[in-house]
């Protein structure tokens, strides 16, 4: 009888030493790969995923938070609102908790009324400017018929959100009917990675949000009116600090958008460069401690 049990313990203990062997030849491993980058990976899929949707001339951001959260920021033009919303849909997404309409240009909020209109939402945020055009009426008769209220983006407030932190930077002044200068800029981070989206604000807001004393130092910029030489003052990009910037703009429009001089400023500030006029939506992936991206045509 005992030689029976000392037979089975060595056998029982050759399986485990096999099984053993066989989990540790079938895990990932990449010879790069730190053990920082290894103890994040380690966490699971708790990542926070930016995807720059390609709207041609105009901008439209959804950003999906570790908990499958989503915020979209800007709907694209009038007629790309079914696009965005084919996205959205194609993504996974079935409710919006935040939906962010960075100033009434039509190019930002147009889609968002569709948007509203066919996917359910949470809550609203936009800057305390108005507008009289259409595409703006039709944007707050959306907000209007899904019983919503508009709460004022500002600088200084904060979006509600678990693991991470999102919060506006501007606008901190007051800007009259200068509605690019209204912009809301939302800056999230995420554990070791920071992402700043800036909508349409020019130097004006930049140097506001300088003097403000916020911190603006991010990984990723999402970089200011579509590349206009108007933005992204060389001041703002030092503060800044950006490892990558992201460039929404159409393919060959009217505007010249991005402007040389501001793919000058970006490559001395050592910034790598997506365009979604050459390489169509882009997506951000980070990991808490680095970021990956991807395109899609």
């Amino acid at each position: 009888m005992k030689r029976f049990l000392l037979t089975s313990l060595a056998l029982l203990l050759t399986v485990v030493t096999m099984l053993g062997c066989s989990l540790e030849e079938v895990s990932p491993m990449n010879a790069s790969t730190t053990p920082e980058k290894m103890d994040a990976q380690s966490v699971g899929s708790e990542k926070l995923e930016v995807h720059y949707i390609d709207v041609g001339q105009g901008d439209s951001t959804l950003i999906k938070t570790p908990d499958s959260r989503y915020i979209l920021i800007d709907g694209g033009d009038n007629h790309k609102g079914d696009t965005v919303v084919d996205y959205l849909k194609k993504t996974g997404v079935q409710e919006l908790d935040a939906v962010i309409a960075t100033h009434p240009d039509a190019d930002h909020i147009g889609g968002l009324d569709t948007v509203i209109n066919a996917i359910p939402v949470k809550s609203v945020y936009a800057p305390k400017v108005s507008h009289t055009t259409q595409t703006y009426k039709d944007f707050l008769l959306a907000v209007k018929n899904r019983n919503l209220k508009i709460k004022s983006a500002k600088g200084g407030l904060e979006l509600p959100s678990d693991g991470l932190k999102a919060s506006f930077i501007a606008p901190v002044g007051e800007y009259g009917k200068d509605l690019n200068a209204w912009s809301a800029v939302l800056r999230v981070t995420y554990k070791d990675t920071t992402f700043l989206f800036t909508g349409d604000a020019e130097s004006k807001s930049e140097a506001d949000m300088l003097s403000s004393g916020s911190f603006l130092k991010a990984d990723v910029l999402k970089v200011g009116h579509h590349g206009s030489d108007t933005s992204t003052s060389m001041e703002f990009l030092n503060a800044v600090k950006p490892r990558y910037a992201v460039i929404s703009a159409g393919k060959d429009n009217k505007y010249g958008h991005p402007k040389q001089t501001i793919l000058n400023r970006l490559k001395k500030a050592n910034a790598a460069v997506y365009r979604t006029d050459k390489q169509g939506t882009i997506i951000a992936t980070s990991d808490g401690a680095s970021i990956s991206f991807r395109t899609e045509k």
